[in-house]
C-alpha cells in the first residue's frame, strides 16, 4: 500500500510539474503588455466592423434603447480614432492618478523611510511573533512594491537564518505578505488609484457619472490584511517550515544591521508628523462645516475630500518622508527633494508607454459599444444559468486567479477584464457596484502571484533562494508557496462571500449593490 501511495505521489508531482512547465512556456511567449494592448486595440477595430455588418445589437435594460455596434473602420470611426488618440491617453484616469501619488511615494522611498520602517517593524518584534512581523511588514511594503521585493524578502530569509530557523521559511513568509497581500493593506497605496481609475472608465459604460474613488475597497482591505496576516503566519509555522525541516546548508549567517540613533529619531518624528497631518485632515471633514465637506449638502462621501483623495494620499507620504529625510540627512535642501522624486519618476517610462496603448484599447472598446453589448448579453446569460450572489463573486475570483497565471501586470490585466465584467455585473438584477468586482479581482490576482513565474519579480526571488542552496529553482519556490495560495484562497473567498452576504460596505462610497 505504501508503495502504491509513493507511486501516486510521484505521478501527481510529475503531472503538476509538467503543468507548471506549460504555463511558464506559454507565459514566456506572450508579447510585452504594451504590445498586447496595441494588438487588442487592433482586434477591437476589426471586430467592430465584422459585428456591425452582422447586425449585432442589444436592448439596454435601463432605458430600452437598442444598442448597435459603431464600426471603427467606417469613415466616422477612422476620423474619431485619428482625432482622439491624444485625448484617450490624457484622460485615462490611471495616468494622472499614479504620476501624482508617486511624488509622495518616490520621496518616501528615496529618503529611506520605507526601508527603515520595514527593518524597525521586523527587528522590533519578539521572537515568538517574528513570523507575524515578517508577514505584516510584507503587507505594509505594498505601499512601495520595490521595497518589499528587493529589501524585505531577502531580509526575511536573513532573519530566520540568523535565529536558527530555515531561511526559506522566512523568505516564504515575506513573499506571502508582499505578493499575497496585493489585495490587502492598512493604508491606501499606489495601486489603488490605478485600479480605481480603470474601474471608473469601465463603470462609465453604464453610468457616465460614476466615479470609483481610490478608497473604495479600504474597509475590506483592512479586513483582508488580517486574513493574510493570520493565514500567512499559520501556514509558515505549521505547513511550510515543518516540510522544509532543519536547514543543512552552509550559507553564512549575516548580522542584520540594527537601527541607528538618527534613524530611530527620524522614524519617531515621521510618526508624529503623520499623526498631526491626520488630525489636520480629520478637522477638514469631521466638523459639520469642515472645509473639505460638500459646501452645499454637507456630505463627506461626495465631497472635495474624496474628490481630491489623491492629493491627500500624496501628502500622507510626502510630509513624513520630508521630516524623516531632514532628520537623517537624506534631504538637505530642495534639490534633494527633487532628486528623489525625479528618480522615482524616471522608472515610470514603461508604465506611461503601457498606459498609452491601454487607453486606446479601453476607449476603442467603449466607442465601439462592444463592451456594453457584451455586458448586456453576459448579464442575461448569468441570469439564465442562475449564477448570481456570492457564488458569482467567488467564481470571478477564481477566473482572475487563473488569468494571473499567464499575465503578470495587475494593471494590464484589470484594463482588459474591467471593461467586460464591471458593466456585466452592474447590469444584473442585483446590480453589483464596481468596487466589489475590483475587490474580487484583487483577491484572485493575489492568490496566484505567489506561484506564477510570470510575476515580474519571480526570477529575483529564485536568486535570493539560491543564496542558501544553489539547487533551489522555480519548482522550489512554487512548491513552497502553493500552500499559501490554497489556504489563502479558501479563507479569503469565504470572507468575501460572507461580506457580500451581509452587505457590508467595501469602503467609503463602496456599497455592495447599486440601484
Amino acid at each position: 500500500m505504501q508503495n502504491f501511495w509513493s507511486k501516486l505521489k510521484s505521478t501527481s508531482s510529475k503531472g503538476f510539474a509538467k503543468s507548471l512547465d506549460i504555463i511558464e512556456i506559454v507565459g514566456n511567449k506572450l508579447p510585452h503588455p504594451a504590445t498586447i494592448f496595441a494588438m487588442l486595440a487592433g482586434l477591437v477595430i476589426l471586430i467592430s466592423a465584422l459585428t456591425y455588418f452582422l447586425g449585432v445589437s442589444a436592448v439596454h435594460p435601463v432605458d430600452g434603447n437598442v444598442i448597435t455596434v459603431n464600426n471603427l473602420l467606417s469613415g466616422d470611426g477612422i476620423r474619431w480614432m485619428y482625432t482622439n488618440l491624444l485625448d484617450n491617453f490624457l484622460r485615462f484616469p490611471p495616468l494622472g492618478y499614479v504620476l501624482v501619488v508617486m511624488v509622495g511615494i518616490g520621496l518616501a522611498e528615496g529618503t529611506g523611510l520605507f526601508a527603515v520602517l520595514i527593518r524597525a517593524l521586523v527587528l522590533g518584534a519578539p521572537t515568538k511573533l517574528i513570523t507575524a512581523a515578517v508577514v505584516l511588514a510584507g503587507i505594509i511594503s505594498g505601499l512601495a512594491v520595490e521595497a518589499g521585493y528587493v529589501i524585505l524578502i531577502p531580509l526575511g530569509a536573513m532573519i530566520f537564518h540568523g535565529i536558527g530557523r530555515h531561511p526559506m521559511a522566512g523568505l516564504a513568509a515575506a513573499f506571502c505578505g508582499v505578493s499575497g497581500g496585493f489585495g490587502a493593506n492598512l493604508v491606501i497605496g499606489s495601486i489603488d488609484p490605478i485600479l480605481a481609475g480603470i474601474s471608473t472608465s469601465a463603470a462609465q459604460l453604464i453610468d457616465p457619472d460614476m466615479v470609483v474613488n481610490p478608497a473604495v475597497n479600504y474597509y475590506f482591505m483592512i479586513a483582508s490584511s488580517f486574513v493574510v496576516l493570520f493565514v500567512g503566519t499559520w501556514v509558515t509555522d505549521n505547513v511550510v517550515e515543518p516540510r522544509l525541516g532543519k536547514y543543512e546548508g552552509k550559507a553564512e549567517r549575516l548580522t542584520i544591521e540594527q537601527l541607528k540613533p538618527e534613524e530611530k529619531k527620524g522614524l519617531r518624528w515621521a510618526g508624529i508628523s503623520v499623526v498631526l497631518f491626520s488630525l489636520l485632515m480629520a478637522y477638514t471633514v469631521i466638523p459639520s462645516d469642515g472645509l473639505l465637506r460638500d459646501p452645499e449638502t454637507g456630505s463627506v462621501l461626495h465631497s472635495p475630500f474624496f474628490d481630491g483623495i489623491i492629493i491627500g494620499i500624496l501628502l500622507f507620504f510626502f510630509v513624513p518622508a520630508l521630516v524623516y529625510g531632514r532628520i537623517v540627512g537624506t534631504v538637505k535642501n530642495d534639490k534633494d527633494v527633487m532628486k528623489h522624486i525625479i528618480k522615482s519618476m524616471s522608472g515610470m517610462g514603461g508604465y506611461i508607454v503601457l498606459v498609452f496603448f491601454a487607453a486606446q484599447f479601453v476607449y476603442f472598446f467603449n466607442e465601439s459599444n462592444l463592451g456594453l453589448i457584451i455586458a448586456i448579453k453576459g448579464a442575461a446569460g448569468l441570469r439564465d444559468i442562475g449564477l448570481t450572489g456570492p457564488l458569482l463573486i467567488a467564481a470571478f475570483v477564481l477566473l482572475s486567479a487563473f488569468i494571473n497565471l499567464f499575465m503578470g501586470s495587475a494593471s494590464a490585466k484589470w484594463a482588459i477584464i474591467a471593461p467586460v465584467f464591471i458593466p456585466m455585473l452592474m447590469l444584473l438584477d442585483n446590480a453589483y457596484h464596481p468596487g466589489i468586482t475590483q475587490a474580487a479581482f484583487r483577491i484572485g490576482d493575489s492568490l496566484t502571484n505567489l506561484v506564477t513565474p510570470m510575476m515580474s519579480y519571480f526570477a529575483l526571488i529564485v536568486t535570493f533562494a539560491q543564496k542558501y542552496d544553489e539547487k533551489y529553482g522555480i519548482g522550489t519556490i512554487i512548491s513552497t508557496m502553493l500552500p499559501y495560495t490554497i489556504f489563502l484562497g479558501i479563507v479569503w473567498i469565504a470572507v468575501l462571500m460572507l461580506w457580500v452576504y451581509l452587505g457590508i460596505p467595501l469602503g467609503p462610497d463602496g456599497p455592495i449593490y447599486i440601484n
